[in-house]
């Protein structure tokens, strides 16, 4: 059973995670033309296109993204509570969804945030997506930055920006199930 739990959690996760990716290009305004933004692009746009005719974005903020999110992991709660029987609870689907699509946001952070620790020590500064985890990362690492600034040459701020998630994923991990 834990190994189809796994694949389940595993499959949503993934999805959910690309689905936020998008969120955040958008909120990032980041190179729509960069590759990796075209990737992310085009593996939601088969849902979130014909969602958008329905549900309107809130001025640069698009709503049916983060509509789609929702649904995606109300779903994987309600097949894993299907999967094991238990009951289903619409109010607490929903609590449990936006806690779940805040966790994955956090996690997605953490990723890109540790695949841009990596770029750098690997690239030539050349690389399209490392240009894009930059665009990303930014808003996060710059307020952090402004605190500690590089001591030496060494950027402390994405060492304590993963720190800061990993306490708040802790704090989420109470409140979720399946964690």
């Amino acid at each position: 059973m834990s190994a189809s739990v796994f694949l389940i959690t595993t499959l949503f996760n993934l999805y959910l995670m690309v689905v936020l990716l998008r969120l955040w290009l958008q909120m990032a305004r980041a190179d729509f033309y960069n590759p990796f933004s075209q990737f992310v692009v085009k593996a939601t746009h088969p849902i979130v296109g014909p969602m958008r005719r329905i549900i309107p974005s809130i001025g640069t903020f698009d709503v049916a993204t983060l509509v789609l999110a929702i649904l995606v992991a109300m779903a994987k709660y309600l097949v894993l509570n299907l999967l094991f029987g238990g009951n289903i609870n619409p109010v607490g689907l929903v609590i449990i969804a936006l806690l779940d699509v805040v966790k994955e946001f956090l996690t997605l952070v953490f990723w890109v945030l540790i695949l841009r620790a990596v770029l750098s020590w690997v690239s030539q500064g050349r690389n399209p997506i490392e240009y894009v985890m930059q665009q990303l990362t930014e808003p996060f690492l710059a307020p952090i930055r402004r605190i500690i600034p590089p001591i030496g040459g060494l950027d402390l701020s994405v060492l304590i920006a993963i720190i800061a998630l990993q306490a708040l994923q802790l704090v989420l991990r109470d409140y979720l199930p399946y964690y």
